[in-house]
């Protein structure tokens, strides 16, 4: 991969459908940024996300966390509170759009395994898939996903549309030994080594923010949107 400029977001802490609400608006606005956004950020109460295909009523079942917020990506039910969550959006025209599902999958768990590596903390990607409590993200675990010493430590789900590339994931639980401010300067430097990408620290704008404000009050925040299916 050629140099490149990326942005990069460390949005702290919010609740379970505003954190929805901002991928949101970053996949939406992706285009016009016109470079890619990795985000940081954590959760200010326990709550669990679900995959935008899945039954509201096998996630009530599944799990008693509440709020229950159905993801713009898809994938499982994923518990939120202390774990090390991101995400990923790139631009309709950058190459990591191009790139198969399966392939961008794998791509964002070998950057984690490796910033993981640089810290002392060796990591694999699943060859194979084992099966566990259906529906519930980590729970088993799936080709290509994280794993440290063959349990899943990180899962992830996506959304490729016209407007870009949208990856969600989450660490959990947390390496040991690790403080989250060290692997996310770790993800940094390995994106500097290996692709020569050049970071940014990045806010969200004015209008970014009010965008989101709008997905979350209108979408994320609403039963019509998360008991749709």
């Amino acid at each position: 991969m050629s140099a490149s400029n990326w942005l990069l977001l460390d949005s702290g802490l919010g609740g379970a459908a505003w954190n929805m609400a901002v991928d949101a608006a970053l996949l939406a606005t992706a285009a016009r940024l016109g470079k890619p956004v990795l985000r940081f950020y954590g959760w200010t109460e326990a709550a669990a996300t679900f995959g935008y295909f899945q039954k509201i009523t096998e996630i009530e079942a599944a799990t008693s966390l509440r709020p229950l917020i159905r993801r713009p990506t898809g994938g499982g039910l994923v518990p939120h509170d202390a774990d090390w969550t991101y995400s990923l959006v790139v631009p309709p025209d950058h190459e990591w759009h191009a790139l198969a599902a399966t392939e961008s999958y794998a791509r964002m768990h070998r950057w984690i395994a490796d910033a993981l590596g640089k810290l002392g903390v060796p990591a694999e990607l699943a060859p194979a898939c084992r099966r566990g409590t259906p529906g519930q993200c980590f729970a088993g675990y799936e080709r290509s996903d994280l794993l440290i010493s063959g349990r899943k430590i990180a899962g992830a789900a996506q959304r490729r549309n016209r407007d870009g590339l949208l990856i969600q994931g989450s660490l959990q639980p947390s390496p040991r030994g690790l403080s989250r401010a060290t692997w996310q300067e770790a993800m940094c430097a390995v994106a500097g080594r290996d692709w020569g990408v050049n970071w940014s620290r990045w806010q969200l704008s004015d209008w970014l923010i009010q965008l989101a404000r709008a997905q979350e009050s209108e979408r994320f925040s609403r039963d019509t949107y998360n008991r749709h299916r």
